[in-house]
């Protein structure tokens, strides 16, 4: 399986680096992104992706770099700050924009309404955190994100648990 990993922590450079050569060392790590020094900005809800270019954000930053590597690896893990309990606002502007993997059409997936993918291809992601994340809601939001993308949740783990992380890879 190829792997990206996506940056979005600005200071504790040392230890992104330091997990970064781990996870080269467990799995095969195709693409390094240190998204901390692109600009991507929030999704403004416009629906272009969708009506008037489908699968192409209207927002011309650097995000759409970024949406391709997600198409040309199986697994993306996300290395994030949190604040108030929850992923940086970089990481948000990130999911927020992910919505041109989907189409504008909708059907039922285990019991629930979601938009029917734009691909095939399926992108399970992860999350290793720095600070003090609410672990619990972190999973359940990254679950509820990969099920409106057909994938899986690799789960979310703090970078002192990212050896569990490692290992639940290898499990997936």
């Amino acid at each position: 399986m190829k792997y990206l990993v996506v940056n979005t922590i600005t200071d504790t450079k040392e230890q992104v680096h330091t997990i970064t050569e781990e996870l080269k060392k467990e799995v095969e790590v195709t693409d390094f992104i240190d998204a901390s020094k692109l600009k991507i900005s929030g999704c403004i809800g416009c629906n272009r992706c969708w009506l008037n270019t489908p699968g192409i954000c209207a927002i011309k930053d650097d995000y759409e770099k970024l949406l391709l590597k997600f198409l040309q690896v199986d697994r993306v893990i996300f290395l994030t700050d949190t604040r108030f309990g929850f992923i940086s606002y970089q990481l948000k502007n990130i999911f927020d924009r992910i919505l041109p993997l989907a189409t504008m059409y909708l059907t039922f997936n285990k019991g629930q309404m979601r938009h029917i993918p734009r691909y095939k291809k399926k992108i399970d992601m992860g999350i290793l955190y720095h600070g003090e994340g609410d672990k619990d809601y972190l999973n359940e939001w990254l679950n509820r994100a990969m099920l409106n993308l057909y994938s899986n949740s690799l789960g979310a783990y703090q970078f002192e648990q990212r050896k569990e992380f490692y290992h639940a890879l290898n499990d997936h």
